[in-house]
C-alpha cells in the first residue's frame, strides 16, 4: 500500500523552521517524499496526525 502525500498544493514554508505551514512536512521530507519507502512515509503521517 502506498501512503498518500499530505500535500495540499498550497506550499508555504515558514522561513524560521523550514516547515510547510500547509502540510507540516520539512523541506527535506517534501523533497524526498517520492523516493521514500512507505514505512518512512507512514512515520511522517503518524507524526503529523499526532500534532507534532
Amino acid at each position: 500500500m502506498t501512503v498518500a502525500s499530505p500535500c495540499r498544493r498550497i506550499c508555504a514554508l515558514d522561513p524560521a523552521t523550514r516547515i510547510c505551514t500547509a502540510c507540516g512536512r520539512t523541506l527535506d521530507e517534501i523533497a524526498r517524499w517520492a523516493t521514500m519507502p512507505d514505512n518512512e512515509r507512514q512515520a511522517i503521517m503518524d507524526r503529523l496526525s499526532a500534532g507534532a
